[in-house]
């Protein structure tokens, strides 16, 4: 029972001295971020903390290790294994304190990096700013070139055409536009009337004599008369002989 007991305390002691070795580690780790102001600072364009240039990626700043001089600021790569630069600031106030990291920027021209002006730490009123850069990095050659090599991959592929609703609409109205109207039923020609050719001329010497005539006259009743008057007189000649 005794053996047993003596376990058991151990045990709980040793629980005890591990929450307390966690708890005060933890402390510590809390107190160095307060006292270094450790922050990750994560862009995705390229930057400048005055003359120092940093591309697109995740880096750490800290304050430097000096209780006298809490304006100096070191620059980190991503896990802490090199130290890219260290740079001087000024102290900079903030009127409304929050609770998380702030970062301002600069206004820079187009085309050139922009520029970090300031950096608080969460909870703090008093930061840091950095002074404007004396020479900006041009990034418009930077930016060129990557474009340049995107058209150049896109060139090397074939053009894939893309269908949308909008190109179907254009393509159709296109297609509508360039389908000629379909034929329209003409009604079959008429064949034109051939005039009735004249009748030729009579000759010169009918055409007189028709001239001559009246076109009422007619010779039978003038034979009739001519026979009558010749049996007439054949009578009276048979009257007049001497029997």
């Amino acid at each position: 029972m005794q053996l047993n007991s003596l376990i058991r305390s151990r045990t709980a002691l040793a629980m005890v001295c591990g929450a307390v070795l966690a708890g005060a580690v933890f402390t510590e780790s809390a107190r160095a971020d307060e006292w270094n102001k450790k922050t990750v600072l994560t862009v995705n364009e390229p930057i400048q903390i005055r003359d120092t240039y940093l591309e697109p990626g995740q880096y750490v700043l800290k304050l430097y290790n000096s209780p006298s001089e809490r304006h100096v600021v070191q620059i980190f790569n991503r896990d802490e294994s090199r130290i890219i630069n260290t740079v001087f600031a000024v102290p900079k106030e903030r009127y409304e304190v929050s609770g998380h990291t702030e970062f301002t920027f600069w206004e820079t021209p187009a085309g050139k990096a922009r520029a970090l002006r300031s950096w608080f730490y969460p909870g703090d009123q008093i930061g840091q700013e950095f002074p404007y850069p004396k020479h900006l990095r041009d990034v418009a050659m930077l930016e060129t070139s990557k474009t340049t090599q995107t058209t150049t991959e896109q060139a090397a592929a074939p053009p894939q055409p893309t269908v949308t609703e909008e190109s179907r609409e254009t393509q159709s109205v296109q297609t509508a536009e360039n389908t000629p109207p379909p034929p329209v039923e003409q009604p079959p020609a008429q064949p034109a009337e051939t005039p009735a050719a004249a009748p030729p001329p009579p000759p010169s010497g009918e055409a007189n004599r028709a001239a001559e005539l009246p076109k009422t006259a007619s010779p039978y009743p003038l034979i009739g008369f001519a026979g009558l008057f010749l049996i007439g007189l054949s009578g009276l000649v048979r009257l007049r002989r001497p029997a």
